[in-house]
């Protein structure tokens, strides 16, 4: 098995298990028919009895999501959520002015003048 690619991961990585999915026919003794999203249609669809697991439901699987609020071209804008730091950093014969800013998921260093022009009102009640 070692260097397979399954489930679209090779060695060590590939996950174990799957799913869940829910078991929509037996069919003889020793099998069963599951319907696989398309992400796995590479994987036949029809297992021996031995491979399935049962699931054990676990409340920390379920992930809890906002909507997006999606633009014409189905592309969404990430809005910060507040300036944590600023800096100058001193270039040869020049200053460029830096905030830290806090997105949802992570925290960046931008530019000033470019956090300035598309959100002001939050570069001005933090930083003047």
């Amino acid at each position: 098995m070692k260097g397979v690619l399954r489930f679209r991961r090779k060695g060590k990585l590939s996950p174990s298990f799957v799913g869940p999915f829910e078991i929509l026919e037996r069919i003889g003794l020793v099998a069963y028919w599951f319907p696989l999203p398309l992400s796995v249609s590479a994987v036949h669809n029809i297992f021996h009895v031995s491979m399935p697991r049962k699931y054990v439901t676990d409340s920390s699987h379920v992930v809890d999501f906002d909507p997006l609020h999606l633009n014409e071209n189905l592309s969404y804008r990430k809005k910060p959520i507040q300036i944590l730091a600023r800096e100058v950093k001193i270039l040869h014969n020049r200053e460029v002015a830096l905030v830290k800013v806090l997105w949802p998921e992570e925290a960046t260093w931008e530019r000033e003048d470019d956090m300035r022009t598309q959100y002001l009102e939050l570069i001005s009640s933090v930083l003047i």
